[in-house]
């Protein structure tokens, strides 16, 4: 959120999220506001170099350009300074000096040369190679130019390169040269020391310009090099553009406003596979650790300050190594034994609810999409009044159609649910199985447990903070406005009772704090809703195999604007670009004139060969990428980096088992009679570059299983101290067998069984260090063979 914007009167913002100078998200308006609360969360993988990380905060105008009120620019070497807690940034001036991104690659040498009169003379020679990586210019590529300067006390040389027209990775190839000292015929003064001392101040600058035609040229980052570095060497090397000296300085910072921000950045260095076998099988083996407490895993969880830190790698790992539903069953047999009322199982925030939450996060995605999405969209797209809390009800509602409208709205998700066991994913199941019946073991004299112990995941957990936060797994592309939230706040709320075993009854509807909801539900049939549950809970707490219905719908996989270019499929027909709606599911891929209409084209997944990202260099579009299929290749233009790289993760996926795949394909287009990237004439010849993924891999959930085992090894050796104080916890309850007199260092532990603990922790600790070590070794290999200003 935002607060005290400028200018000083209610008006329409949003906010951006920039790599850069590249917008890769925005928030949904909010209108009328000083301090608009946006409330929005983005999660996404960076899939290219970048120097900020960038929030920018607009004046939305309906008639002219909407306005940039303000920036929080984050280095990226200061974000992890920031990471995992909320900060407040006061905005700065958005100033076009400032607005840099990209690198330039220059060959700088100084020669000497000898005149016909026998006199030394040097010159500095500046080739300027490339540029990589420009911004977007109202959407579209730059037509970059140079100027290079030779600069000084009392000179300022420039000269300029030609204009490059669209393109935002520029391939200058030009040499310029500059007399550097004088030769003694060319001035008075023949002291070479004099003209040496000169050398000192000298330096190289290289500005960046976008060509305005018939507007102002635009600014796009420059860099500077002193001449006294180079003496008499050749130096190469990429450098990355920055802004002016005099950018982004304004005395006008404290009244722009402020924004709040909460940032969780993690960056890996991810050895090859190898090196992380040991940590690996440690973990891996955990489930069969007894006690469960003394395990590898239970340990990660116990020393990590935040256990959620924990649980993501720790569950996406078992899950590539399909070792979670054991793992799982065992920490919940754990957690039963501090349980002591039946009615309180699996209600708080332990290793065992965590796991199970996250799991159904990863694994359920789809299955959310399948089941709610069209009843959410119908809700947020035509929402009907629902309020019924009689001190929040506005002049002329109505409390009784209100009510109708909230039990319409709530019949048709309960009834989505409850009909959706049959596409529930088997890991759910199983899990939700080993739950059912360990809660049933821990009180036997209890016949609804069983029940409550799923119910507590997969109504209170799964579906009604789905139905809360439908922004959040993706079932709506934004944070609904405030009356839709407060509707689908009721509707959770109507759905977690619904779902909770025996909560309809009278004594448990007497204990509502809303005496409104309470009268909500004195119109539901508690025996027809509570044989509904007990249904579904059956059988999706069920190890038999389910056999899906040859009508099942397919699943939605992802939706989005973007351009394609035209593929000539008829002769008349023009080879340019179209803004089109795109909609992948797990049947087919299509194109759409609008979102909602009859697709124009479509592709049925099990005809999609490859999917690869396309040059650059081909129609002079960034963020390009080609659908290979049994006709011409479909080329793509998404919005952004981190769209594109999305789009081409969600084909992969779900076209990786197709068993035509390509091996080979071309990176650049078939333009003008020849293959842009190899020359060859054929259009249909075999490719020149081998696919990125041909080899089938899990449709619906792709981990790397090194890249978790990594950020597992960086949380142990974070929380290294931890490790070393349990060590010792465990040596002297190992040694000492009295009873406790006073609360330990190690009292917030759970040491179940010292000695096997104390085996575990050895083993993690020798494992780090050595882990350690082998970084090290690799970052001094690195930094020893890097060479400065490579790219």
């Amino acid at each position: 959120d935002a607060k005290h914007l400028v200018p000083n009167k209610m008006r329409d913002f949003f906010c951006t999220i920039n790599l850069d100078q590249e917008e890769v998200f925005r928030t949904q308006v909010v209108e009328k506001s000083l301090s608009p609360y946006f409330g929005e969360e983005f999660y996404f993988e960076i899939p290219r170099t970048f120097q900020w990380l960038s929030f920018y905060i607009y004046d939305k105008s309906v008639l002219q350009k909407d306005l940039r009120i303000g920036k929080v620019s984050i280095k990226k070497e200061d974000l992890c300074n920031y990471t995992g807690k909320e900060n407040w940034f006061m905005l700065q001036p958005v100033d076009s000096n400032s607005e840099v991104q990209g690198k330039v690659h220059l060959e700088l040498k100084l020669n000497e040369l000898i005149t016909d009169n026998g006199s030394v003379c040097q010159q500095l020679v500046v080739h300027i190679k490339e540029c990589h990586g420009l911004p977007l210019i109202n959407g579209q590529n730059c037509d970059p130019y140079a100027t290079v300067s030779l600069v000084g006390p009392s000179r300022n040389d420039q000269k300029k390169t030609k204009v490059k027209k669209k393109t935002s990775n520029p391939q200058f190839n030009e040499t310029f040269y500059f007399e550097v000292t004088r030769s003694s015929s060319y001035t008075k003064k023949s002291q070479f020391q004099v003209e040496e001392e000169d050398i000192e101040k000298l330096e190289v600058r290289v500005d960046l310009w976008n060509n305005g035609n018939l507007v102002q040229d635009i600014f796009l980052g420059e860099i500077k090099v002193p001449v006294k570095v180079l003496r008499n060497d050749s130096f190469q090397a990429w450098y990355l553009l920055q802004p002016r000296e005099n950018g982004n300085k304004s005395s006008k910072t404290d009244d722009l406003g402020s924004l709040r921000l909460n940032i969780c950045y993690t960056e890996d260095c991810v050895l090859p596979s190898e090196y992380y076998s040991s940590l690996r099988n440690l973990l891996l083996k955990s489930s069969d650790v007894q006690p469960i407490s003394a395990s590898a895993a239970h340990i990660l969880s116990e020393v990590c300050r935040d256990k959620y830190d924990a649980v993501l790698p720790l569950v996406r790992l078992l899950l590539h190594h399909h070792k979670l539903v054991p793992f799982v069953a065992a920490v919940a047999e754990l957690d039963l034994k501090d349980t002591q009322e039946a009615n309180t199982v699996f209600r708080g925030n332990s290793l065992a609810t965590r796991c199970v939450d996250e799991m159904m996060k990863i694994v359920g995605k789809h299955y959310l999409k399948v089941t709610l999405k069209p009843v959410i969209d119908e809700i947020c797209e035509s929402p009907k009044p629902c309020e019924i809390d009689p001190i929040k009800l506005k002049e002329g509602d109505n409390a009784e159609i209100n009510m109708e409208n909230l039990r319409y709205y709530v019949d048709k998700v309960f009834r989505e649910i409850v009909r959706s066991s049959i596409s529930c994913p088997t890991l759910m199941c199983d899990v939700f199985y080993s739950l059912r019946h360990l809660a049933a073991k821990r009180f036997p004299n209890d016949p609804h447990v069983q029940y409550s112990a799923v119910s507590s995941f997969v109504f209170l957990r799964f579906f009604a903070v789905a139905v809360v936060s439908p922004h959040t797994f993706h079932l709506r592309p934004h944070h609904p406005d405030a009356q839709t939230s407060r509707t689908l706040t009721l509707i959770s709320k109507a759905i977690q009772t619904l779902g909770s075993w025996g909560s309809l009854t009278k004594s448990k509807l007497s204990s509502f704090k809303e005496t409104f909801m309470c009268e909500f539900f004195k119109t539901f049939q508690e025996e027809k809703f509570t044989e509904s549950v007990k249904k579904f809970l059956d059988d999706v707490s069920s190890t038999e195999s389910k056999e899906p219905s040859g009508l099942s719908e397919p699943v939605h996989l992802k939706e989005g604007e973007m351009y394609k270019r035209a593929q000539g499929r008829t002769r008349i027909g023009k080879k340019n670009f179209k803004k089109r709606w795109f909609c992948l599911t797990s049947r087919e891929f299509t194109y759409h004139k609008q979102q909602d209409k009859e697709p124009i084209f479509t592709i049925p997944i099990k005809n999609i060969l490859a999917v690869e990202k396309l040059d650059e260099s081909s129609f002079n579009k960034k963020n390009m990428f080609q659908v290979l299929h049994g006709e011409k290749p479909l080329y793509i233009q998404a919005n952004n980096c981190v769209e594109a790289s999305e789009w081409i993760e969600a084909l992969c996926r779900v076209t990786r088992c197709n068993q035509k795949r390509l091996s080979f394909y071309h990176p650049s287009a078939f333009l003008n009679g020849s293959w842009l990237c190899c020359k060859a004439t054929i259009e249909n010849t075999v490719g020149c570059a081998r696919c990125t993924a041909d080899v089938p891999a899990d449709t619906q959930i792709e981990i790397d299983g090194d890249r978790e085992t990594e950020r597992i090894y960086s949380l142990f050796t974070i929380n290294m101290s931890k490790l070393q104080k349990l060590e010792e916890a465990c040596g002297s309850i190992a040694v000492y067998q009295g009873p406790r007199k006073e609360p330990d260092d190690y009292s917030n532990f759970t040491i179940e069984d010292s000695v096997a603990t104390f085996h575990t922790l050895k083993q993690i600790i020798d494992i780090v260090e050595k882990l350690k070590e082998s970084h090290e070794k690799y970052q001094k290999k690195r930094s020893s063979s890097a060479k400065y200003g490579s790219e």
